[in-house]
């Protein structure tokens, strides 16, 4: 290759190695690298060195037929060694590998491996134990269901352990065995009632035994959720706990005076159908639950013990005491606590084409929005990734965006989000209210495939390919990203979107996956093959144990980017909730 047709590939490719680095042997388990690849490397650099690095130039992507053909003689096929089940892993350079063609802003260094299966983090030092403390009906349930899917969607093992889930189920088994109905009204928590005392300290304990044991099997993080509500009973934890070496124990209380909060939490325990009311009626099931409070509050001493470690949470988050809170997972978990809020909102995500974007509004008592960009060139052309602009049908979507939002939200506060790319600022051109643009919400970096189809990508990469449909979440395209490293960037994203209000996001088809999956707490597994429908509205509104859905269809025409799943994967394909609503909505004018 000459000099001047090197430099046109270097500037133009996605695919053309331009330095290495090094003199030592290259790595005895490489495949046979292209020879004409390897001539052109070294031509500018004689050698090639087991710590070698790849540079890769910013990628244009325009136009792509000027581009060396990947088959032909000079380049060969793309070199073997990238190949997914190669052991070998290089550095490809941070800004270069991340940039792509058209991009607002340039990507910030970061060291990316070369392609392959990522694995998953090693958590298994962390094992910590979070007793709940409080009241009933002061949101210890609510907590720690929040915290069990946060922490599971960053891949911790967490397992909730409700002592009065297993009150009622070692009650079902003895009038089972017995034929015998224990009585669970009010009076079974008196502090005056020594016989009912025993047999509840004696689950907690029981309960407190079955987390141990799970966080010694390899549990990250145990919950105890029960009342707790004695320097006693804590106590009794706390020489527990010290028992078992490597285990971490601290305190969350939830604390709430708010009379409208209470009021709701005890609706709401009475109508989910709790055991111990089912059949009662709902004034009287109330009236019970009322007279179970002021028995715990005879006895109830709120933690304050200066050696313990931990969390008192006020009125959900209005206030928020810490004691001793030490080591990266603690002060993870303080810092997602402290972002919650339990103000009504709504989340809204919208595809409008074949390249994803997502949209994030909220509804006029603080609802989220979130919908995807509007289609692009690539879209049409069946491309990943790049930084197309809309295509007509997408312009289409963004004139019809901003009367779908106001109907949602009417004159509430609003600030729309999107990420770095054009096409998702092209979506939001027109709606009139303040905007944030987060690097963290660009779409998921295909890397060398950037720009190409899935069938352009199955016939230069077999290999690679093969292997993402074997893993999608935990397959890294070369120099790019996978669906488990963009979990790991959004992870500001989501504590932010848990501390606002009214937040319309704007971005794309895998981030819209990984914030879909946290909101409704769906496997990695299922994450990839989450269909978010073009054209379409898709509104969360966060409950205390899960969202209510309502999907707005826009007809305007859209191709269809979804994958569904290959043949043989351990993956489901996502159906939509059996309780969504679903709508049509005209385009405005119409």
């Amino acid at each position: 290759m000459d000099k001047e047709s090197h430099e046109v590939a270097s500037e133009e490719g996605d695919t053309v190695l331009d330095a290495y680095h090094d003199r030592k042997p290259i790595f005895a388990d490489l495949q046979k690298v292209n020879e004409a690849l390897v001539k052109s490397a070294d031509e500018r650099i004689p050698a090639v060195g087991a710590d070698a690095s790849v540079v890769r130039k910013p990628s244009r992507l325009t136009p792509r037929d000027a581009l060396p053909d990947a088959s032909s003689s000079v380049h060969g096929p793309p070199p073997p060694f990238f190949g997914a089940k190669s052991s070998v892993l290089k550095t490809f350079d941070a800004s270069n590998a991340g940039t792509r063609g058209g991009s607002k802003a340039p990507s910030p260094p970061r060291v990316v491996g070369i392609g392959g299966k990522v694995g998953k983090p090693d958590y298994s030092e962390a094992k910590i134990v979070v007793a709940m403390v409080g009241l009933p009906a002061r949101g210890k349930s609510y907590l720690s269901n929040k915290l069990t899917r946060y922490l599971t969607w960053l891949e911790y093992q967490v397992k909730v352990f409700n002592v009065g889930q297993l009150r009622r189920s070692k009650a079902k088994q003895r009038q089972e065995k017995e034929g015998i109905k224990e009585d669970h009204t009010a009076s079974y928590f008196s502090h005056t009632n020594q016989t009912a005392m025993q047999l509840r300290e004696a689950l907690a304990e029981e309960s407190l035994d079955m987390l141990i044991k799970w966080l010694k099997a390899g549990g990250n993080v145990g919950i105890h959720d029960a009342t707790n509500s004695t320097r006693s009973r804590r106590a009794a934890i706390e020489a527990r706990v010290a028992k078992e070496p490597g285990l971490t124990l601290v305190f969350l209380e939830s604390s709430c005076d708010d009379p409208e909060v209470i009021a709701a939490n005890i609706a709401l325990k009475v109508s989910s159908g709790d055991p111990d009311y089912k059949n009662m009626s709902r004034n009287t099931a109330e009236a019970d639950f009322r007279r179970r409070i002021h028995q715990y509050e005879a006895s109830y001493q709120t933690i304050d013990e200066p050696h313990l470690s931990y969390l008192k949470i006020i009125n959900v988050g209005a206030q928020i005491i810490m004691n001793h809170i030490n080591g990266y997972l603690q002060s993870r978990i303080a810092y997602y606590l402290m972002n919650l809020h339990l103000k009504p909102r709504s989340i809204f995500f919208s595809r409008v084409g074949s390249q994803t974007s997502f949209l994030y509004v909220g509804k006029v008592d603080s609802s989220p929005l979130v919908l995807k960009h509007g289609e692009s060139v690539f879209n049409v052309e069946g491309k990943i990734g790049g930084d197309a602009p809309l295509s007509p049908r997408g312009l289409a979507y963004a004139d019809a965006l901003p009367a779908l939002i106001t109907d949602n939200i009417g004159a509430a506060p609003l600030t729309v989000w999107t990420s770095t790319l054009g096409r998702t600022i092209q979506t939001a051109a027109k709606l009139s209210y303040p905007k944030l643009t987060w690097k963290s919400l660009d779409e998921l970096d295909a890397g060398v495939c950037d720009g190409m189809t899935y069938e352009e990508i199955a016939e230069h990469y077999p290999e690679d390919f093969d292997a993402r449909d074997e893993d999608k979440f935990n397959y890294r395209y070369r120099g790019g990203e996978s669906y488990r490293d963009i979990v790991v960037r959004l992870e500001p994203v989501i504590m932010e979107l848990e501390r606002q209000e009214n937040i319309l996001i704007i971005g794309h088809q895998a981030v819209l996956r990984c914030l879909y999956a946290y909101f409704h707490n769906l496997s990695q597994e299922d994450l990839p093959y989450i269909k978010i429908p073009l054209h379409t509205v898709i509104k969360l509104t966060p409950k205390a144990y899960g969202c209510d859905e309502e999907r707005y269809q826009v007809p305007i025409g859209a191709v269809d980017t979804h994958r569904p799943k290959p043949k043989g994967a351990q993956a489901h394909e996502v159906k939509v909730p059996s309780t969504a609503r679903q709508y049509f909505v005209p385009p405005h004018g119409q």
